[in-house]
Formats: C-alpha cells, structure tokens, sequence
C-alpha cells in the first residue's frame, strides 16, 4: 500500500516541534509525497501556539517543493463533552482539523466519560479526524467509537508514532489493530499520519502500515493512498 499524504505533521510552531514549514515541504517531497498536512498543537497544549499562527495560515502557499500543502491544527479535546480549544470562526479557516485527547489538558476519565468527549467532538463540525486513539490509558468504547465515527464522517486515524509503542501510551500497538478489526466492520474509513516533529519523521510509516498489513486493512477504506480521495473525505467531513 503506497500513502501519498501525510495527514498529520508539526513544525517549530509547536513548542515539541523542530522544523520549519518549508523544510517539512521539502522532507515530503524527499519521501516522495503527493501532499502534507501541517497540523501545530492548538492553544491550550503546555506552552501553547499563539491563536494568531493559526489564523495566518492564509499567507502560506498552497503548494512548496511540488508537495499539496494543507494548514491546519491539532486539538486539544478539553473536557468529557468534546469541547475544543479554538472558536469556529478560526477552525472555519483550516484545511485540516484534527481533535486528539492529551492527557496534559484533560485527565483521562472512565471508559464512559472517555468514550462521550470522543463522540461529542465528532459532532462539531469542523472536525476530519480523530487523532490516535489508541491510548490504552484513556480507554474508550471501541465499537461505539469506530460507529459514530462512520456516521459523522470523521476520519480515525491511525498514528505512526503512537503505534511505534512509547512510554508514556499504553497498548498502542495492540489497541490499533482492534480499532482497524472494527472499522473493517463497519467500513469506517481512516487516515493515516506519522505525527513528525522533525523532518526526519515526514513519510515514515512503516508501523502504521504493518498494522494495515496486520489486520488485512483494505486499501480503499485508507483515506490517504489518493491526493483525490484525501481531498473528498476531507470535504464530506464538513458539515457546517
């Protein structure tokens, strides 16, 4: 299976980021990419971005070393309703918008609490994907996850890093494959992204991928094997 996009990238705007915007374009052209997505740390990550990076967006070029460039953010979901840190007006601008659930925001709650705040920011509708969900310390509700992200059109992603299996997550690997299980059921489709900081993470997905291998994953429910299919199940997923 051959990705085109990396859905799921931070530059030095982050404050765990090292690299520029154009240096992260040129890595994915380098690896051979068709398309990027930067996605900075929304404001209320420890030492947040600014909210004025976020709305700037628009002077950046659509395209840099031949790659698709696509602005955008990583949420922050701040509590067990889906709330968001950034305003609709903002998140009405970003080509991309992912909501990811980070323990230095909220702490992780019950399996039901957990499983609510993941399903309450599929509803907003600005939202595309769900970033890894794989974290055994935040348990979720898998099959009600993986149904409601099919009904509300939001992609689940599949996160290299965090199946890479670190530290501080826990059962990523396993955790990955039974969400993938789930999402062959009920054809949820999922996008995949490396969460690179560095350039030298741009395009690398091999764990992701054995997990695609793993579990049997069919191609045509893996958003970004397309710039085309990315593109539509991106658009499909907005809802306002």
């Amino acid at each position: 299976m051959q990705l085109v996009v990396d859905s799921h990238t931070h530059t030095l705007a982050s404050p765990d980021g090292f690299s520029t915007v154009d240096e992260m374009a040129a890595a994915a052209a380098r690896a051979g990419l068709e398309g990027l997505a930067i996605t900075d740390h929304a404001p209320e990550l420890i030492n947040w971005t600014p909210m004025l990076h976020f709305m700037g967006y628009g002077k950046l070029p659509r395209e840099l070393s031949g790659v698709r460039m696509f602005y955008g953010v990583e949420l922050n979901i701040m509590d067990f309703d889906g709330r968001v840190d950034m305003p609709e007006d903002i998140l009405a601008r970003q080509h991309v918008v992912i909501a990811s659930f980070h323990t230095m925001c909220t702490k992780a709650g019950t399996c039901e609490e957990n499983t609510r705040a993941y399903l309450r920011a599929m509803e907003n509708p600005y939202v595309n994907i769900i970033g890894h969900p794989d974290d055994g310390f935040i348990p979720i509700d898998f099959e009600r996850f993986v149904r409601a992200a099919k009904e509300n059109h939001v992609l689940i992603e599949v996160n290299n890093s965090s199946v890479r299996t670190v530290p501080y997550r826990l059962n990523t690997a396993e955790n990955i494959r039974e969400i993938l299980r789930l999402c062959m059921r009920y054809e949820t489709p999922v996008v995949v992204g490396t969460d690179a900081h560095h350039t030298s993470g741009v395009g690398q997905f091999g764990e992701a991928l054995a997990a695609l291998e793993d579990t049997g994953f069919p191609e045509e429910l893996v958003a970004n094997t397309s710039l085309e299919k990315y593109e539509r199940l991106l658009e499909e997923s907005r809802r306002a």
